[in-house]
């Protein structure tokens, strides 16, 4: 494993953000989903495509707080774009679990 620098980690806009919109991205090649999630007043809403549909369904996706990299360069998925990366672990099936706070945090705040 690649070792990175203390100063390398704080790069990294790792924040909390809330589901606000989760709706199916059928023109996606891989079974997607796409996301609005609010950063909170500083960062905004951002939208992501996310493939978690194995574990999740839109509905019980809205107010669900997540992690996410927000200061990646927006990333074009077919016709839309993807503005952030929201965070996740595969499981020995390689089904997508969220990254989620255990706790309600403020959107926008950063892992430390």
């Amino acid at each position: 494993m690649d070792q990175i620098t203390w100063a390398q980690f704080e790069q990294i806009e790792l924040r909390a953000g809330t589901i606000i919109q989760a709706k199916k991205f059928p023109e996606a090649r891989k079974p997607a989903y796409k996301l609005k999630v609010d950063f909170g007043e500083s960062i905004g809403i951002k939208q992501s495509s996310a493939q978690i549909t194995e574990l999740y369904n839109p509905d019980d996706l809205l107010g669900k707080q997540v992690l996410g990299i927000v200061n990646f360069p927006p990333k074009q998925i077919g016709p839309f774009i993807s503005e952030c990366l929201i965070t996740g672990f595969y499981r020995e099936d390689k089904k997508v679990v969220l990254a989620t706070p255990d706790k309600q945090v403020p959107n926008g705040s950063k892992l430390c």
